[in-house]
């Protein structure tokens, strides 16, 4: 390795210098990887899971937009970005319908603090979604080229199979090592192609089946924050230890630890107080953060028809009326009913006073 990296410059990049794009690879639709190498032969220095910024020249004026390294610092003489261009996308889009190999763009970066080298662990657990899976495949290079392949259990989440980016090179590295286990969930399937992995939206029970060991694992997660907020809804239900929890966001990438966000996501607490009125059965009962809705109501002598009792069946569906509960579900109720005003009773824990139409 160092007799190539001196062929191509002895010094590390540094982002005084402008980057050329040099190949471009279709990954999925609307989702292409761009690779870049630094006109001087400078050779990439960098944490599996950074990102760079690009100073992009659309017609309005240049903007800056922040992509994770899909590359890996393990192969130094290029770096690589992948770029999916969402509907009201600026820069991605005209980096999908314009830039080309042989331009140069003004590059900054690398940074970032989510990376696996930075909390070293047995195993890991890789939760991603859509483009979020970026990092997650430059850690899961570097794990590979290191020759010392840890136990990594790689859950992404996609519409459907054609957009589960990276799929045959994750696929191939799988097939040669036992220490890399993928799990794959979609919505949606392809037409005409069958599809033998998970269906629907990741949920606990699904993350169960997929890694069983979750708690003994360190999770990295990336994605939308609608998804990564339901992972660690998950996570907290399950009782996972959150200090080995670590995220990022692809709409708000961290560079440093003071930058890092404070998580302060709603967790029950069994030494708090709560109450729950039965509005139809003039029923008032206190209990604590930590019980659930269909608990007290049983407890109280009253009955709300259940079925599974994790949030999976829908069989408890009822209607809250006023107050705020914390529930974590497996796919028995939908946005709609939320939005609506419903809850599951076997899954939901009162914060403060909860009024419910039973």
């Amino acid at each position: 390795m160092a007799v190539l990296v001196k062929a191509f410059g002895d010094k590390p990049w540094r982002d005084t210098e402008s980057l050329e794009c040099v190949m471009i690879v279709p990954e999925t639709t609307d989702t292409a990887t761009f690779t870049f190498r630094a006109p001087s032969g400078a050779y990439f220095d960098y944490q599996p899971g950074q990102f760079i910024t690009l100073d992009l020249p659309v017609p309005a004026g240049n903007v800056q937009r922040t992509y994770t390294i899909s590359s890996s610092p393990s192969r130094p003489l290029s770096i690589s970005v992948t770029v999916k261009a969402q509907f009201d996308s600026v820069g991605g889009r005209w980096m999908l319908d314009h830039l080309r190999p042989g331009m140069r763009i003004k590059t900054f970066g690398p940074a970032g603090i989510f990376s696996f080298v930075r909390h070293e662990a047995p195993k890991y657990l890789f939760i991603s979604a859509g483009s979020g899976i970026t990092p997650m495949m430059s850690m899961t290079t570097w794990a590979w080229d290191s020759g010392e392949m840890p136990d990594i259990v790689f859950v992404h989440a996609a519409r459907s199979p054609s957009d589960i980016i990276f799929r045959q090179r994750l696929e191939q590295m799988a097939d040669r090592v036992p220490g890399l286990q993928l799990r794959f969930s979609v919505e949606e399937g392809d037409p005409f192609r069958s599809w033998h992995g998970y269906r629907g939206r990741l949920s606990q029970i699904m993350l169960g089946l997929m890694a069983p060991d979750y708690l003994e694992r360190e999770v990295f997660c990336c994605g939308p924050e609608p998804f990564m907020q339901a992972v660690r809804d998950m996570l907290v239900a399950l009782g996972y230890d959150m200090d080995r929890y670590h995220q990022e966001s692809f709409g708000a990438p961290v560079r440093n630890e003071s930058e890092a966000p404070v998580l302060d996501d709603l967790v029950p607490d069994e030494a708090s107080e709560s109450r729950i009125s039965f509005a139809l059965s003039g029923v008032t009962a206190t209990c604590i953060q930590t019980d659930t809705v269909l608990g007290v109501a049983k407890a109280n002598g009253l009955n709300i028809p259940s079925g599974c009792t994790f949030g999976l069946c829908g069989t408890c569906k009822i209607r809250k009326t006023s107050g705020e509960v914390h529930m974590v579900h497996n796919g028995g109720i939908s946005d709609e009913d939320i939005a609506a005003g419903y809850i599951l009773a076997c899954c939901s824990h009162p914060i403060g006073a909860v009024a419910v139409e039973v």
